[in-house]
This record gives structure tokens, sequence and C-alpha cells, in this order.
């Protein structure tokens, strides 16, 4: 089962993120076979939470996943989404044929109810990852996440139909990882 988890910075964590930065990754390391894309959200420089996309047994380890990680432990995020998703790519980001370099990429929620929705036609060369946003037992659609290539924040959030969504988020992201 696949598992979007988002877990958002407290306002003034840049330095407690620092410190655990070593831990963040070993942990990410032993996650690496199962991850599906992983990368922070930014506001310029500074971060402003993390992502990962990965492949678990089920949602028990998906919360063990998301609550166990270091920067939680710590303190420095505020809230964390878990949801189930489905990587309607059927990729990694990893294997986005646009690569880690050029152009600016962003994360783009979308939280609805209804039928999900397809990725646009059209854009299939800009998309990383997307996929919708489940209930635990995968029945119900919650919204919409999704990776993206594009030339700004306007352009990301022409991503998804706004007519489909309570809301529409759109956060810089990159390609995360070790450096």
């Amino acid at each position: 089962m696949e598992f979007f988890c988002y877990h958002r910075d407290r306002p003034g964590s840049a330095t407690l993120r620092e410190k655990f930065v070593e831990e963040h990754w070993s942990y990410m390391d032993r996650y690496d076979a199962q991850l599906i894309a992983r990368g922070p959200t930014l506001d310029g420089e500074t971060a402003t939470g993390s992502v990962h996309i990965i492949d678990l047994p089920g949602p028990a380890a998906a919360r063990t996943f998301a609550f166990d990680e270091p920067n939680y432990q710590a303190g420095v995020y505020r809230d964390v989404m878990v949801r189930r998703w489905r990587n309607l790519l059927g990729r990694t980001m990893w294997e986005f044929p646009g690569g880690r370099e050029g152009g600016n990429r962003y994360l783009v929620l979308g939280l609805g109810a209804g039928e999900a929705e397809e990725p646009p036609p059209g854009r299939s060369d800009d998309l990383i990852a997307y996929g919708p946003l489940l209930s635990d037992d995968g029945a119900t659609w919650l919204g919409t996440a999704a990776l993206v290539r594009a030339t700004d924040r306007q352009a990301a959030r022409t991503l998804l139909d706004p007519d489909r969504y309570a809301g529409i988020e759109v956060h810089a992201w990159e390609f995360g990882g070790r450096r």
C-alpha cells in the first residue's frame, strides 16, 4: 500500500531541523527501497515541511513511519498528514524523465470529496508524482497530491481543477535525500 506523508514544520524550527538532519537521513535510509518520492517544501531557502511518499504494509506501518521520524520526535513539525495514496504514474521520482535539475518543482495538494481526478492530459512530461489521497481502507477519495515541474506557483495550481476541491495548496518543493 502506498502512503502520502506530509510533515509541516513549526514556525521557527529551522535550527532544530538542522540539528537532526543526519538522524532524519539515517532514518530515511532504512526505507530507501520503499520510497516513491521525498523532499522538503520550502519558503525561499527555509524548509517548511517534508514530503514522503512510501510503499508500506498498511496504515499502522505508515503511522509508525510518520510518527517515529526523528524530526517529529524532536518537535520540528507542527502537524502530520498521513493518507493512503495510489501511484497513478507507476514510477518513483528518480525515474522522472525530467531529472532532479531544471525548472521549479511544487507540491500541489487538493482536498475534496467525490470522484478521484485522473492526471490532466498534456501535463505528463511535468508530473513527478501524482495520485489520489484516500481513506485508510482505500475506498473514499479525499483529494489529490502531486509533485510537478512548473514555471511558477500559478502554473502548478492549474494542475488541479478548482471546482473539484474545497481548497488547493501549492508549496515549493525539491527532490530530497542526502546531498
